[in-house]
């Protein structure tokens, strides 16, 4: 990933400069460890929830909570920006919960970014992806909880049809359901910010 000035240096979180990868101490894990504790803390439910999956489930993450949060999106967006590879030229964040994702990375980075929806609507420009044209780049989709990946890998072929080079996945959670390796069957390494059970580990000091 380059600066948006085309420099060839690698951005950093907060578009810096500072070099991808972070402090070279205990800075960085300490860190990690305290934000993995506030999203599992910002966005943890208790109660009878029904998942997509139709399974009833005791718990629940509620991944809007740490997205409508400035602060918390922009060092959710900040941690991700470490995450992207080399030679990205845009971002493709997934409706709905990779939209704010994608803009907060984009700000971060100066990468452009386009917004998919699920399908295209049959009015207006009826694209599949607005705002930045994906066509012929290298672009990294952008997703918020991947659980089983159905939902990315999906999205991954239909932007492939349309010409774009996908170079990964990101997103904040892997849930650790298979989507890890149901995009990784498609060619598309996901890269997480966090697993479920790194967040649980950091809420129980392990």
């Amino acid at each position: 990933m380059t600066g948006p000035e085309g420099s060839g240096e690698p951005m950093g979180p907060e578009g810096s400069g500072e070099p991808q990868g972070g402090a070279p101490d205990g800075r960085a894990a300490v860190g990690r460890e305290g934000l993995a504790r506030r999203i599992y803390r910002s966005s943890h439910l208790t109660g009878t929830f029904v998942l997509r999956s139709g399974v009833t489930s005791s718990e629940y993450f509620d991944k809007y909570r740490f997205e409508a949060d400035p602060a918390l999106l922009r060092e959710i967006g900040a941690a991700m920006a470490r995450l992207l590879p080399d030679r990205v030229d845009a971002l493709a964040g997934l409706e709905l919960g990779g939209v704010p994702l994608a803009t907060v990375l984009s700000q971060l980075t100066g990468l452009p970014a386009a917004f998919v929806r699920k399908q295209a609507k049959p009015y207006g420009t009826r694209r599949l992806a607005e705002g930045a044209d994906l066509a012929g780049r290298r672009i990294v989709v952008v997703e918020d909880v991947v659980t089983s990946g159905g939902a990315v890998v999906e999205s991954c072929a239909a932007l492939r049809e349309q010409g774009a080079e996908v170079a990964a996945a990101v997103c904040v959670i892997d849930r650790e359901q298979g989507g890890a390796a149901n995009l990784a069957a498609v060619g598309v390494e996901l890269r997480p910010l966090f697993t479920m059970g790194q967040l649980v580990g950091a809420m129980e000091g392990r």
